[in-house]
């Protein structure tokens, strides 16, 4: 039996550095790892049996990282705020240093001539190589023992190059020009790039830290009839809770008394409030408006529908997407081929009759404009964007593939009921055969329905209720899914099931009664004693009031929408109609479902699948993407790829939306990042990139990456027609 855990890594510079770490702990016995440069976070999949978390630990820091398990997102924020602090110090004292060598060389190009002795150059420039820049030599020295190349090997190789030819030429009195100012210059703007990187990279993260910083940190707890101000973390299962006017739930709950209106919209992006009264569930961190509540706490802590979200973002942060696996094998291959290209650089420039310095200096120019920085930035951080901005709209993303498969989308299965319909069909005619009354004919369906999920069965068990008719207890039932059931009750043998299900156990139908009432959207349901009619009941699901409007932005966006149901060709028909979906299939059994999704993706369609029940969970997984209502049965959650928290097709219009955006910003990410090596790495051979431009380019085009990708926050979910 596996188990998970989550590290937080340091000492990760780029995308090198996380596949090179992701690489040793899968080559660890039992464990499957997957390491994101995005959010410095490795997901752990291990047997506990074999592995501990501290074996681990130790597994990473011998490939040259440390990592601890996560804290709670305070700590982990001061940490990096603590991090980015010492950074912002290492770079002000770099750039002071590298001041007057700078200036040195500015003021050569515009024509004045002021050199700094080489003995003071020396000075200022040995504490950025080897003090400031010591995180880059312990970085290339731990990336070159485990067997690879990184950025830090790049920038070593580059700058050391500039400093020992620098120093030799002082040392020896060599008749060549010193770069004492391009090595640190270098450095100084390497460590720029990282500060900026750093910042913007914290932001991608804002989605996830909104989230969490909602939950209050206090609640008003009654113990022994005493109300308790007390932290959250020390509340109990059971635990009697008021929110007051204006106070956000501190845990999930159920309300015992008053009513109030909450506003949902951190959880599910709808933004109007919710009405909440005796028996209504709350959730944590949603905020009250004018009621005050009292609740008894269903789930605290790690069990909070709140956490359930964090933990689902912060899972399809830290996966991987495609792309991204195919960026980080061509980044792992990257450095070397570099390095070769640096080589035959300086080799081409000495042999061509340069002097030893230039040709340096231009196989250095190599070195530092190549750096993969931004080739491995280029995916992970619109990814985290993404599934952030995805969840601040109620839409809840498993990984990073489902994401990237959802812009692929051809062909959409959408079951009827509960999706394009409210999913609370309500009961409209009662309609009694021969002696029988509306209230008897009602008094025994519902003794038959109460040992039944479907939501038909439901609806009367409902209705009974609610016009306070005693219903008697069913026996011996046996359901036949999609269908109907048959029951005993007080030793009679009853039937209650669709008119085809009535039909095949020889009970006489008035068809054209039948069809007069699925003309009108209607679901009929027929009740039978052995074979002999009792009587008929319609049932009606109102369409959902966006569905139609859902439905037509699908369409435009060029996907086939195609409706499937249980109910009969007549009442599917109607319902397609006020949908606006012109494909069908009707009669569709649960077992025929994932047959179905199966059947379209035959003809090379990307097909996706929008369900809520239990019944749709085969097809959902079928699928190439599934999406799931949070109405809907937990397995149904459970086997989806993306969860709705509106229960509205809207939202799958939004998902796609997205998807195809976040794609689109991943493309250009990757065009960027490989258009500037491709640019920059001739332009440097050709010795026509000074090393100091060529670190400048660097750090922008990691900059310009992560910056692109925060573009994604400005997406907008679709408005209703």
């Amino acid at each position: 039996m596996k188990t998970h855990i989550d590290l937080q890594v340091t000492g990760m510079h780029c995308a090198n550095c996380s596949s090179r770490l992701e690489k040793a702990l899968n080559l660890l016995p039992g464990v499957n790892a997957a390491v994101s440069i995005a959010t410095e976070k490795a997901h752990i999949s291990y047997d506990p049996k074999t592995l501990t978390p501290e074996g681990l630990i130790k597994a990473i820091q011998e490939t040259g990282f440390d990592a601890h398990p996560m804290r709670d997102f305070a700590a982990e924020k001061l940490a990096r705020l603590a991090a980015l602090q010492s950074q912002q110090r290492q770079f002000i004292l770099a750039a002071l240093l590298t001041a007057p060598m700078l200036l040195q060389m500015l003021l050569m190009f515009a024509g004045i001539h002021l050199m700094l002795p080489d003995w003071l150059s020396f000075l200022l420039a040995t504490p950025v190589q080897f003090w400031i820049g010591g995180r880059f030599y312990s970085g290339a020295w731990r990336s070159l023992r485990g067997g690879a190349a990184n950025m830090d090997v790049l920038v070593v190789l580059g700058t050391s190059a500039a400093y020992f030819f620098s120093c030799a030429v002082w040392l020896l009195n060599l008749d060549q020009p010193v770069y004492f100012e391009a090595g640190a210059t270098l450095i100084t703007l390497v460590l720029l790039g990282k500060l900026l990187e750093a910042h913007a990279k914290g932001k991608t993260s804002s989605a996830l830290e909104a989230l969490i910083s909602l939950q209050p940190k206090i609640a008003h707890v009654e113990r022994d009839g005493v109300m308790l101000e007390m932290a959250i973390d020390q509340m109990r299962i059971e635990d009697v809770f008021l929110v007051r006017p204006g106070e956000s739930v501190p845990v999930d709950g159920i309300v015992l008394s008053g009513s109030s209106a909450i506003d949902e919209a951190m959880l599910t992006g709808e933004s109007l409030p919710q009405s909440k009264s005796k028996g209504d569930t709350v959730y944590a961190a949603t905020l009250n408006g004018l009621g005050v509540l009292k609740c008894r706490a269903q789930a605290i802590g790690s069990h909070t529908r709140l956490a359930a979200i964090i933990r689902l973002v912060e899972q399809a942060q830290g996966s991987k997407a495609a792309i991204q696996q195919l960026a980080d094998k061509l980044s792992a291959v990257f450095v070397p081929t570099v390095v070769c290209i640096a080589l035959l650089t300086f080799v081409a420039w000495w042999v061509a009759g340069s002097t030893l310095g230039t040709a340096l200096i231009n196989a250095v120019a190599v070195l530092v404009i190549s750096c993969p920085c931004a080739l491995g930035l280029a995916t992970p951080t619109a990814l985290v964007v993404a599934t952030g901005r995805a969840a601040q709209t109620g839409i809840l993303v498993k990984d990073a593939e489902a994401l990237e498969r959802t812009h692929k989308l051809s062909v959409l299965l959408v079951d009827k009921t509960g999706t394009l319909t409210e999913g609370h069909p309500a009961v409209t005619d009662l309609l009694p055969h021969g002696d029988l009354t509306g209230d008897e004919l009602l008094k025994i369906s519902a003794a038959l329905a109460q040992g039944s999920t479907h939501p038909l069965s439901r609806a009367l068990t409902a209705h009974a209720s609610t016009l306070r008719i005693d219903t008697e207890q069913a026996g011996n039932i046996r359901e036949f899914p999609g269908q109907g059931l048959c029951a005993e009750i007080n030793g009679m043998s009853y039937l209650l099931g669709s008119p085809a299900f009535a039909a095949g156990r020889a009970v006489a139908l008035d068809d054209q009664r039948i069809t007069a009432l699925q003309q009108q959207g209607k679901t009929v349901l027929v009740i039978a004693q052995d074979s002999a009619l009792l009587g008929y009941i319609a049932v009606a699901d109102p369409l959902r009031p966006t569905s139609r409007s859902a439905v037509s932005k699908l369409i435009k966006l060029g996907i086939r929408v195609i409706m499937i149901s249980g109910d009969n060709p007549v009442t599917s028909q109607r319902i397609a109609d006020q949908a606006g979906i012109s494909e069908f299939r009707a009669n569709v059994r649960p077992e025929e479902k994932a047959a179905l999704v199966e059947s379209f993706k035959q003809g090379g369609n990307t097909v996706g699948m929008v369900g809520d029940g239990i019944n749709d969970a085969p097809a959902l997984a079928a699928a190439h993407v599934s999406f799931a209502m949070r109405g809907g049965s937990d397995i149904a959650i459970e086997a989806a790829d993306i969860t709705l928290m509106k229960s509205d097709l809207m939202s799958v219009v939004d998902a796609i939306s997205l998807s195809r955006a976040a794609l689109a910003k991943i493309r250009q990410n990757l065009f960027f990042a490989f258009g500037y090596n491709v640019l920059g790495i001739p332009l440097a051979a050709a010795g026509m990139l000074n090393p100091v431009i060529a670190g400048a380019m660097m750090a922008l085009s990691s900059l310009s990456v992560v910056s692109n990708a925060l573009l994604l926050k400005r997406w907008m979910p679709a408005v209703e027609d």
